[in-house]
């Protein structure tokens, strides 16, 4: 028998709706449970047949495909790939209000979480919402957040944070979200968290974005104007030519590199990098 059961990430609420074997993949989400609420979109698990669809972007990682396109009647589809074998697709309502998903195989938890995923940056775009790719600490009450390429070294360095400089929390390792609400920014935990397991419905004010790349030296510096924008845009979840989408996110990446110190950190992996990170951005200011 199907339910639904309701989230919050962000202070954004939305619905799950699925036999019990949907919420038995749900673990990570439990911090966010709530109880009825108004949403921001609604995801159901359905049977719905497979869709015929024309492709606009396709996007590889590590042995899964997303694949982004539109039905004839003009309804977002996304079509989920593993190892080049098809194991569920999406199909939303113009808006991403709405979502019908549909799991094929073994890879349930990979394709839900997708979806969530998308449904959520897609649908609070508009709402001065941003989910980053990123990794994030705590310390003293406020947010840093790390970003970078995948395998840059966001996790090692907010885990020399970690080691290092006592007071610090890891607050997400993968995919925290950031809000602008009253000229502010806010950082959250949530559901998604990458390899590291950290699902922690946390929420503090943001007080510095440190963008990371390798090097056999210890360097940082200040970022300012369009370089701060610039650094933002890649870490960021959004359907760029959805012009809904893509007004929204520009509003809130045009705040948050206005009122939000952005480094950039040319670093080792070592105890030496993370203390000069946290001597620039938290004392230093």
């Amino acid at each position: 028998m199907k339910e639904t059961r309701y989230y919050q990430v962000a202070e954004h609420a939305f619905s799950v709706t699925g036999e019990e074997s949907i919420f038995a993949l749900m673990g990570n989400y439990e911090p966010f449970c709530v109880g009825s609420n108004q949403i921001v979109f609604s995801l159901t698990i359905t049977d719905d047949k497979a869709p015929v669809y024309i492709e606009e972007l396709r996007q590889n990682d590590e042995g899964q495909t997303i694949i982004c396109g539109r039905t004839a009647d003009g309804h977002p589809v996304y079509e989920y790939r593993w190892q080049n074998k098809m194991v569920g697709w999406l199909i939303c309502s113009n808006d991403y209000s709405e979502g019908r998903l549909v799991i094929v195989g073994p890879q349930a938890k990979m394709v839900l979480n997708n979806a969530l995923m998308m449904l959520y940056s897609l649908s609070t775009a508009d709402k001065g919402t941003m989910l980053f790719h990123s990794a994030v600490v705590s310390y003293c009450g406020k947010g840093y957040m790390f970003l970078g390429k995948s395998g840059t070294g966001k996790s090692t360095h907010a885990a020399l944070w970690l080691r290092y400089i006592t007071g610090s929390e890891l607050m997400n390792d993968d995919n925290p979200v950031v809000r602008v609400m009253n000229g502010k920014c806010f950082v959250y935990g949530s559901p998604w968290s990458g390899k590291t397991p950290c699902y922690r419905n946390v929420s503090c004010e943001l007080g510095g974005i440190v963008q990371l790349s390798q090097a056999p030296y210890n360097k940082i510096r200040r970022l300012i104007g369009v370089e701060s924008y610039a650094v933002l845009m890649p870490s960021i979840s959004g359907k760029r030519w959805d012009k809904r989408v893509a007004d929204g996110l520009h509003q809130s990446e045009n705040t948050l590199a206005k009122t939000v110190p952005t480094w950039y950190l040319e670093c080792l992996p070592d105890e030496a990098a993370a203390l000069l990170c946290k001597e620039k951005i938290c004392d230093d200011r």
